[in-house]
């Protein structure tokens, strides 16, 4: 079992592969037990699902969230984590009235709650968080080699020696994962995902601009449509100063599945026909940005919280392995840590995180 713990063993140097908000809050969390830990990133940057693009100054600058449109802070450990190292300045509430469709048709307002954004930018949280820790950025790594000193090396898809340790936690989905570990000679291990790789969903999202403010009485929906699946005005978000009204527009896992390989234009035409049919807007945007995620979250709701293979020192953490949302990334990390606390290979570790999230 990957989870029973076994005779206590030292980390001292851990690799993390990924550096979206689950590898980031692993990385802190580890940090505050004394341990050296470097982040592989495939990306130019750390953000994963915290992700923003750039938008043309020709359009009005500015940016637009095309991952996670908000976040709920529930869980203590996780609102210490951004207090600390995140800090007011990066991210705030965002009072949005949001409005979902009931089976008969019927719209009806989400209960109040606090939802959460980053400043000016979702990606101001993961570059807050990141501001203290080792992270090789545009680095893919493509397999783990042991060595004779009971470490594992990395080799990016480069065939470059990224160097040895102790340990490895990936945070990819787990289709990557597995592949991953199957290049590493680790096929075993990487049956353990075999039925989490098909809960796993894509998602399209496109971006648009109106020219003029829309006049809606709402700043993000759910509809029952059979293609779109949320639409938010990231207009509305505070700190976001770009010029013309701007909404992000998510479409349905089932359809996003289907249209997997669909064109960008195909796409973006299919869901600005479906916003518009759930707003009775007829104006058409004067610019658009489509984007695939392939792994955009599971169909499953509840998870393990984490894989640890103990004889191999190997972690598998995710979103995905704790039921979704952002604050699922930063749960999982947790809980990968307090087992390897438990398991003795960490140190209690004294930090306010720490105490905040027992």
């Amino acid at each position: 079992m990957f989870n029973e713990p076994q005779a206590p063993q030292d980390i001292r140097h851990l690799a993390i592969i990924g550096s979206g908000m689950c590898g980031l809050s692993a990385a802190l969390l580890l940090k505050s037990s004394g341990v050296k830990v470097t982040l592989f990133e495939k990306s130019r940057g750390p953000g994963g699902r915290l992700s923003a693009k750039r938008l043309p100054e020709e359009r009005g600058g500015g940016s637009a969230d095309i991952g996670a449109q908000y976040f709920t802070i529930r869980n203590l450990g996780f609102r210490a984590l951004l207090e600390q190292y995140a800090g007011p300045t990066h991210y705030t509430t965002w009072p949005a009235r949001l409005r979902y469709q009931t089976d008969s048709g019927k719209w009806e307002f989400f209960n109040a709650a606090e939802r959460y954004v980053g400043v000016p930018r979702m990606t101001a949280i993961s570059r807050a968080l990141s501001r203290t820790l080792d992270i090789k950025a545009q680095v893919r790594i493509e397999k783990l080699e042991r060595t004779g000193q009971d470490q594992w090396r990395l080799w990016d898809t480069e065939s470059k020696d990224r160097g040895c340790f102790d340990a490895v936690i990936m945070t990819a989905p787990p289709a990557q994962t597995s592949t991953i570990l199957i290049a590493s000679g680790l096929a075993q291990l990487a049956q353990s995902f075999e039925t989490h790789i098909p809960q796993m969903q894509a998602c399209w999202t496109v971006v648009a601009r109106f020219p003029n403010t829309l006049g809606l009485d709402y700043e993000g929906f759910q509809p029952t449509s059979e293609i779109l699946q949320w639409a938010a005005n990231n207009s509305s978000k505070p700190g976001r100063d770009g010029e013309g009204e701007w909404w992000v527009l998510h479409g349905r896992p089932d359809w996003s599945d289907r249209h997997q390989d669909g064109s960008s234009e195909d796409i973006t035409e299919a869901l600005i026909m479906a916003f518009s049919e759930c707003t009775g807007i007829i104006e058409r945007p004067d610019y658009t940005l489509a984007h695939r995620w392939l792994y955009a979250k599971s169909t499953a709701t509840h998870g393990p919280g984490h894989f640890w293979f103990n004889e191999d020192r190997i972690g598998v953490i995710g979103d995905w392995v704790k039921g979704g949302r952002v604050e699922g990334a930063y749960e999982s990390a947790e809980s990968l840590t307090k087992h390897l606390r438990s398991v003795g290979c960490l140190d209690a570790g004294t930090s306010e995180e720490s105490k905040a999230s027992e």
